[in-house]
């Protein structure tokens, strides 16, 4: 499968141009890549960048966009003229919202689901209360009956909220942890998850703009950013989620980090150690895939699927 962008991340890569292939340094190491391979850079982190590459690319009709180490776009170089994002900017206005927020929902809702049923076969203990679960697959079974996002926006609501109370109870009682809540977080669970949450918000951002996809048109998430909250929904319990609830369980040392009543500071070393694990765990493939899958729909008309992570 052939992808429209090429991303370079981290660190210190020299990007030079020549007429045929980017050629990018790093390390010793040199990696060439055909241009005809690459309709959208992206450099994401900090790099030493040739003014050859800009030139070739914008000559040849292609773009550059940069953005922060963690993903967040900063802007974008196009040849003069170019408007080739607006037909996918028109067709994003003019999906069907519910369809595509029915398929997230529900591929969410589904992982969730089997996560919990996960947990609950490793746990020595009962996590769920009664009737919990016969809640879950029923508003499960009820979404193709609903007939407005809204609707589907509460289903997801209810479930997600219902998946972390859960989780919480397989977490030690000292970690604080009771749900997810908003900024500014109060436990080193929610501090964690945020961590992670970022990394692969920054990841699907990266790979939304590289196709031409406006982030900020989602279908089941509104405002800001909604088309890349779509986009990683489905990826979260087993990318980010999991990786963490195992890290849980083998342990993590009180010094790491800080809590007081109204926010929880991690330690560098903490940071550290989770941010290299959810690097392992984000596969940039599979999110990229996603993404394509939602352009060749909005494009050509094919059908809207979640990939399988």
């Amino acid at each position: 499968m052939r992808y429209p962008w090429h991303i370079v991340t981290g660190f210190g890569a020299h990007l030079k141009a020549t007429k045929a292939s980017l050629v990018i340094t790093r390390n010793g190491h040199l990696e060439q890549v055909p241009l005809d391979q690459i309709d959208h850079l992206m450099v994401m982190g900090g790099h030493f960048l040739h003014t050859s590459v800009v030139n070739v690319m914008l000559r040849s009709g292609k773009s550059v966009s940069f953005f922060e180490a963690d993903g967040e776009p900063l802007g974008t170089l196009r040849p003069y003229g170019d408007h080739a994002d607006e037909k996918l900017r028109e067709a994003q206005l003019a999906a069907p919202s519910h369809s595509y927020a029915l398929k997230i929902t529900r591929a969410a809702l589904i992982n969730r689901i089997q996560a919990i049923e996960k947990l609950q076969e490793e746990s020595t203990e009962r996590i769920l209360y009664e009737g919990e679960m016969a809640i879950i697959h029923q508003n499960l079974s009820e979404l193709e009956y609903l007939v407005r996002v809204d609707e589907i926006r509460r289903v997801h609501r209810l479930v997600t909220d219902m998946y972390y109370e859960i989780v919480a109870r397989t977490i030690p009682p000292d970690l604080k942890f009771r749900r997810r809540t908003p900024r500014p977080y109060p436990d080193v669970v929610n501090s964690c998850l945020s961590v992670g949450y970022g990394m692969l918000y920054g990841n699907a951002c990266v790979s939304s703009i590289g196709a031409g996809l406006e982030p900020d048109l989602g279908f089941l998430h509104k405002g800001s950013g909604g088309l890349v909250y779509d986009i990683i929904e489905p990826f979260k319990t087993a990318m980010i989620d999991r990786p963490l609830l195992d890290l849980i369980r083998q342990g993590i040392d009180p010094s790491e980090y800080e809590c007081s009543p109204g926010r929880c500071l991690l330690s560098d070393t903490l940071l550290a150690l989770i941010t290299r694990m959810f690097h392992a765990s984000i596969r940039q493939e599979i999110l990229d895939e996603q993404v394509l899958v939602i352009r060749e729909a909005l494009l050509n008309g094919t059908d809207f699927y979640i990939v399988k992570a």
